[in-house]
């Protein structure tokens, strides 16, 4: 781990260690029909051949089925509706399952992609979505209701989606963190020292 220039520890995610945790078929028990699409940037790329120029589109698209299940993909074609729905069956392909703690994150993490940076902070119920763009269409299909994010450095969407994604992945629930440091999750979550305070509280 490394101390950022802001203040806040981040370990940086290599692009092809992020390529490789989404190439990863997972077996997720996920209901096609609950799952909600949302296209985040549709491009216009030109080709000049020989004879002249070739016109298609890219989209980038986001799914997931707001229960903490989300991906992304890119589609290209000729035509705008099967650019989308190519990247819809990508989006699928590569789906992953978050770990969150009711409707916010466990805990703040960094992502980074290139040049791009995502900061998320958990929030309490009731603040929402504090997002702009390409990360709140995210939160949104990922069923994350309640999250404070801040997009550093380029707005370019599809780095910004994912660094976004490299962060949602980089999250931890406290079984895993007990794990790794082989203690309890009640030492982790300190929940055992309240317990003990409370405890000398009654004994006084």
């Amino acid at each position: 781990m490394r101390r950022g220039k802001r203040g806040y520890s981040s370990k940086p995610m290599s692009k092809q260690t992020l390529r490789d945790s989404l190439s990863v078929r997972r077996l997720l028990h996920v209901n096609p029909s609950d799952l909600k699409d949302d296209v985040i940037a549709i491009n216009r790329v030109t080709k000049v051949v020989k004879g002249g120029k070739n016109l298609s589109f890219s989209a980038l698209v986001v799914v997931g089925d707001h229960q903490g299940h989300a991906g992304f993909g890119m589609g290209k074609a000729r035509e705008v509706p099967m650019a989308i729905k190519k990247g819809i069956e990508q989006a699928k392909k590569n789906l992953i399952q978050l770990n969150l703690i009711g409707s916010t994150i466990p805990h703040q993490v960094l992502g980074r992609y290139g040049s791009a940076q995502v900061l998320l902070k958990p929030a309490p119920e009731g603040t929402g979505v504090i997002a702009g763009g390409p990360v709140r269409k995210v939160m949104q299909v990922a069923g994350i209701h309640n999250v404070l994010t801040k997009s550093l450095g380029t707005s370019n969407p599809h780095n910004v989606v994912k660094a976004t994604f490299s962060a949602l992945l980089g999250l931890k629930d406290a079984a895993q963190v007990a794990e790794t440091r082989t203690k309890t999750v009640e030492e982790i979550t300190g929940r055992e020292k309240k317990s003990e305070k409370v405890a000398a509280g009654e004994a006084q």
